[in-house]
């Protein structure tokens, strides 16, 4: 008879262990349909479930598209140059980034920052440069500089600041304590525990986010011609101007090939830093 006591404390710690699954899975089940509820009404908000309007234009994009084919090739010696220009922005932009995002990112992560005002000024700035699109960043850089590459290379760099800073801040944050602790242990400066025992840990995810950001940042470089900004979009814009839509369908193209040379070279890239 004694142990009656503690079978009956097992069943209800069971019940009770039972019935918190219970209540997880109805929260759960809340929050999904609540989402499901929020995106229907953006859909439905933004006409995105108008079908018949949908159907309507379904034809005139057929048509645009009937008109680039079959695309024209003739002028491709014109668009090496703009290419190459197109991924030294890419390139320029991104170590730009990367540069400005790495000292952010440890000022705006929680256990590396010298203290919380810093912390908040820090991420106050990463988003503020990511809340503003590159196009328009493209314009305002226009305008300072003149037209070229240059305003190009500032706008995707400054911008990419702003997300690239705040993963770097992130995995500056997930890092393994044990590390700094020991470095810190031994008597090591700020400077050598970020080096010896964050760096180490973060390197791969840093290696990452780059790769990812320059894939990226050459699929927007390609449209930075529009706002004279230089590139391959430059030419992909003179084209659509004058309604020559073969041309822009071979232009098309040739960034389509662009982007995936670029994104298996990326590929190979984050193989070799992990």
């Amino acid at each position: 008879m004694a142990d009656v006591p503690s079978f009956d404390r097992r069943d209800d710690e069971i019940s009770a262990i039972l019935e918190q699954e219970r209540r997880g899975r109805i929260k759960r089940l809340a929050q999904v349909a609540g989402a499901i509820i929020f995106i229907l009404f953006c859909m439905w908000m933004t006409e995105l479930l108008n079908t018949a309007r949908m159907a309507e234009g379904i034809p005139a994009i057929s048509i645009v598209f009937g008109e680039m084919v079959p695309p024209d090739f003739t002028r491709w010696r014109a668009w090496i140059s703009p290419l190459l220009d197109t991924v030294a922005m890419s390139v320029a932009g991104t170590a730009l980034a990367v540069a400005l995002s790495i000292p952010l990112g440890f000022l705006a992560a929680a256990n590396t920052a010298p203290n919380k005002a810093v912390y908040h000024v820090a991420r106050l700035v990463l988003n503020t440069l990511r809340s503003i699109p590159e196009l328009i960043l493209g314009i305002v850089f226009v305008a300072a500089v003149g037209f070229g590459m240059l305003p190009g290379v500032l706008a995707l760099g400054l911008h990419s600041v702003g997300m690239v800073g705040k993963f770097f801040a992130e995995a500056i944050e997930h890092a393994h304590p044990a590390p700094i602790e020991a470095a810190e242990a031994t008597g090591a400066t700020k400077m050598q525990v970020v080096t010896h025992a964050v760096m180490p840990q973060v390197f791969p995810q840093f290696a990452d986010v780059t790769m990812y950001r320059w894939e990226y940042n050459f699929r927007a470089s390609t449209v930075m011609g529009m706002v004279g900004a230089g590139g391959i979009g430059t030419e992909l814009v003179g084209s659509l101007r004058l309604l020559d839509y073969p041309q822009v369908g071979a232009i098309l193209i040739v960034i389509l090939i662009a982007v995936t040379l670029v994104d298996n070279f990326s590929n190979i890239l984050r193989r070799t830093f992990s």
